[in-house]
């Protein structure tokens, strides 16, 4: 979807974070939505060797949804708390995220899980450094901190068509060396690169 755009773009930390924060988010307005858990995930950018890069996690073999993805730090919203607070929250206990030095500059269009009924809010943090980050071991079996530039690239993006029973749906992936990112956390990456080079 981005390939007669400029990439060059992704390597600019202040152009990214600009274009993210400009950004007016989605929110879904259905029956299934107002019936689904809401959750929250921090989506934190900071600079790196090859442009911006974003934090991701491998969540644990054990867990009950979603075991062994790769998806953003995040959770549930407790009653309590707003949305940016969860994200931050869930960021510092699933990979010891410094959320003092986070800045929250935007959100992203949120987005309905079917599988885990969970309606996803997409928080936009920005750290000025990379984050020396611990995985907690109950939650979370690495961290990752991947490039935008290598997310966008040719040989990393794939989209398919999928026909499910909810319906047709645009599925993307991103085949990294040793991982592969799909469901919902493909989709805000592909919205943030869009977003970003557009």
């Amino acid at each position: 979807p981005w390939r007669d755009a400029d990439l060059s773009h992704l390597s600019s930390f202040d152009t990214v974070v600009s274009r993210l924060s400009m950004h007016s988010a989605r929110s879904i307005d259905t029956e299934a939505a107002q019936q689904a858990r809401p959750s929250a995930v921090l989506v934190a950018l900071h600079p790196g060797d090859d442009g911006v890069e974003v934090v991701l996690t491998k969540r644990a073999s054990h867990l009950k949804n979603h075991k062994g993805e790769i998806s953003f730090p995040g959770g549930r919203v407790e009653p309590d708390e707003s949305i940016r607070e969860a994200a931050l929250r869930e960021a510092v206990e699933e990979v010891a995220m410094p959320s003092h030095d986070v800045a929250v500059v935007g959100e992203l269009d949120h987005i309905l899980t079917v599988v885990s009924s969970s309606y996803i809010i997409p928080i936009v943090g920005t750290l000025p450094y990379r984050p020396v980050l611990t995985a907690s071991e109950n939650e979370v079996d690495r961290v990752l901190h991947v490039s935008l530039a290598d997310l966008a690239r040719d040989d990393t993006f794939r989209e398919e068509h999928w026909v499910t029973p909810y319906g047709k749906m645009n599925v993307y992936m991103y085949h990294l060396d040793d991982e592969t990112i799909w469901g919902a956390t493909a989709r805000v990456l592909t919205q943030i690169i869009r977003l970003s080079v557009g």
